[in-house]
């Protein structure tokens, strides 16, 4: 007792000892000690950039808002593709061209699509053609290779070796302003190209968005080529365009945390397919017809911070019309395809930095057709999903493990077997030092790709017994960032990674004794390395430089048959280098900007003969654009030069690009 006494007395006099001096400091309210003046200190805002998503992924991430998009000056979707690493687009040349997505190589049936949250599927093709999306409306676009770190989404987000997600233009929560930007494109061969965006916030729970465009073309571009021994020096027919597109969305908030989002969408187009120029014959009268609809909806159920429920619908109907007058005779193939799609996906966050969420999908697909022998698939889907992510400040760790079924019908003959198979995931990111910006990464996936419809069932050439070509995905890689407010190079981000995939019972045609079959023969071998640089230089106090660039470095060889003269040959349209640059020069007169895309050389045979050499290319760039405001109201004009040396280069085989070319925009925003 009296030593607890002597604490007390001890405590109470150092207490009536400070008490005077801090009324002393009350009174004087922060005086200045030698003026005996009151001054206020100013504010002080210390801001910092929030670090990226890509420099946090467990796997390989790139990401384009809206401001970046802007930077790289492009109007359409696949051109912005191509400036992402790892990835390459086959473009089958002019507007109307089709246009898919393949990541490292693997082919554009395991990339899959996700569009405002929901998957799009082709069960005819496996392929995308991103030329249906607009990019005047998106306000990002993200590619990831391998595993995602994001585990509230769908089964089927997780069942492709690499996801496209787009993200289209919504209104703003806090805003109930009307927004709109009408836009008019006008351009070489005859390019219109007019579109309008509407988007407002009714109250603080109603909102939507309305778009559409029209596009038209005539793509009748001069092109040389050497065809052999033989300059080819003519114009491109049957490469016109016509497309209407539009779409719808409604957002609703409702009470007890709960939202839910619609969206309707059409596509409608008629284009002539150029077809290849071979035997110095550039004549083409195939004529495609698209028509694609489809209804969306989302909702979300949040019952407190620490579990939340999403829901997705979707109904999607094609129709696709392939009418061609050959010299053999007319041909006019029909198909139309339905797929009807369900997904819900739990979240839970049982403490801090853990996440764990169950995700169950299923689809059905079915296809029409107007072939003779039609088989008239049907297609059941179930695709199940668990996964977990631990993320702290140094460490981020993501598994997920998908289980897939699969069964099939056909109205004729047999269908196909069904399938089951587990594919699993894992991903880390470290980062080894609290104070700086420099992160490890690794990641493996185990993913396959189901045969499409047309492997399976297309007349002759079709094979039920063919089994999914599975791929084994490995990445390495390491990210820094590093903000700096003391020098003109204000912000650098810089990521390199190596990855090893390896690629079996890959799906190709082979020739039989009397006609080609679709088979399980392939197996590819694929190393390669990322690099990916991001810069923000000011030069000045008004003029700022911001520059992007990128490298792929892939060797994909055959190894399928040691004593094959195609083994380690690399594999078709793969280039082993491949890269480009972005530098966008923001200043208060006029913006410019720059843009390169390069590709060495590729090979269009398995056997890697200089007859089946494609040469390496080169294009660039420059773009002008101004922005004009007037209070609310504003107007971007921007001036495009691309592809400035000219030359029609080859990205598939005997399919010219165009070459310099000239496009206008006239914007108005409000």
């Amino acid at each position: 007792m009296g030593k607890l006494n002597y604490v007390v007395h001890r405590y109470a006099v150092t207490v009536l000892f400070l008490c005077p001096i801090m009324v002393s400091m009350a009174q004087e309210h922060n005086a200045d000690s030698i003026t005996g003046r009151i001054h206020q200190i100013p504010d002080v805002t210390i801001s910092a950039r929030k670090t990226p998503p890509a420099v946090m992924a467990t796997s390989p991430l790139q990401v384009m808002d809206r401001t970046v998009l802007e930077r790289l000056g492009t109007y359409d979707l696949s051109e912005a593709i191509k400036h992402f690493s790892g990835v390459s687009v086959k473009d089958y040349g002019g507007i109307g061209g089709l246009k898919t997505v393949s990541v490292r190589s693997m082919g554009a049936q395991h990339t899959g699509v996700i569009y405002d949250g929901v998957s799009v599927g082709d069960c005819q093709s496996g392929q995308i053609d991103i030329s249906r999306y607009s990019l005047e409306n998106v306000s990002e676009i993200s590619m990831t290779i391998g595993q995602t770190d994001n585990i509230y989404r769908s089964a089927k987000a997780y069942a492709s070796a690499g996801v496209l997600e787009i993200k289209t233009m919504r209104p703003q929560n806090d805003d109930s302003k009307p927004h709109l930007n009408a836009n008019v494109k006008a351009g070489s061969f005859g390019l219109v190209n007019p579109s309008l965006l509407y988007m407002q916030n009714f109250s603080d729970k109603v909102g939507m968005s309305v778009y559409a465009d029209y596009l038209q073309a005539e793509g009748a571009y001069p092109f040389k080529m050497w065809n052999g021994n033989t300059l080819i020096d003519s114009k491109r027919n049957n490469s016109d365009i016509r497309s209407w597109r539009a779409e719808a969305n409604l957002y609703v908030n409702m009470k007890n945390e709960q939202e839910l989002q619609f969206k309707a969408y059409m596509f409608d187009s008629e284009r002539g397919l150029p077809g290849s120029v071979v035997y110095d014959n550039p004549y083409a009268a195939e004529r495609l017809y698209d028509k694609n609809w489809f209804a969306q909806a989302r909702y979300e159920k949040k019952w407190n911070k620490y579990l939340k429920l999403q829901t997705l619908g979707k109904f999607n109907h094609a129709h696709t019309r392939d009418y061609n007058e050959k010299s053999s005779g007319i041909t006019d193939d029909r198909f139309r395809q339905t797929e009807t799609y369900l997904s819900a996906t739990v979240l839970a966050n049982p403490f801090k930095g853990l996440s764990v969420s169950l995700a169950q999908d299923f689809t059905y697909n079915y296809l029409y057709t107007n072939l003779k022998n039609a088989k008239y698939p049907g297609r059941y889907t179930w695709l199940s999903v668990i996964a977990a992510k631990y993320e702290t400040n140094r460490v981020t760790a993501s598994a997920s493990l998908l289980n897939t079924y699969i069964t099939e019908k056909a109205k004729i003959g047999q269908p196909a077997d069904d399938r089951q198979r587990l594919s699993p995931a894992i991903g880390v990111s470290w980062k080894p030092f609290p104070s700086q910006g420099l992160r490890l990464r690794l990641s493996y996936k185990d993913i396959f790709r189901t045969p499409t419809f047309n492997d399976l069932y297309y007349t002759i050439i079709g094979n039920k017994n063919l089994k999914p070509e599975t791929t084994r995905q490995t990445n390495l890689g390491i990210t820094w960032n590093k903000q700096m407010n003391d020098c003109r190079l204000s912000f650098i981000s810089l990521s390199a990674d190596a990855y090893y995939n390896m690629v079996d019972d890959k799906i190709v045609a082979v020739p039989t004794m009397f006609v080609w079959k679709m088979m399980n023969v392939g197996k590819v071998e694929t190393i390669g390395t990322d690099v990916n640089l991001s810069a923000e230089i000011d030069i000045t106090q008004r003029i700022r430089c911001y520059v992007a660039a990128g490298y792929n470095f892939t060797q994909a060889e055959d190894i399928t048959d040691e004593n094959s003269k195609t083994w380690r040959n690399q594999i078709i349209y793969t280039p082993k280098h491949y890269g480009s640059t972005n530098i966008t020069l923001e200043t208060p007169w006029i913006n410019i900007i720059y843009n390169m895309i390069a590709s060495s050389e590729r090979y269009t045979f398995a056997q890697n003969l200089p007859s089946y050499r494609i040469e390496p290319y080169t294009d660039h760039g420059i773009s002008l654009y101004r922005k004009f405001n007037f209070g609310k109201h504003g107007i971007k004009i921007q001036f495009d030069a691309l592809n400035l040396s000219g030359k029609n280069y080859e990205i598939i085989r005997f399919y010219p690009m165009p070459g310099r070319n000239y496009k206008i925009s006239i914007n108005y925003y409000l």
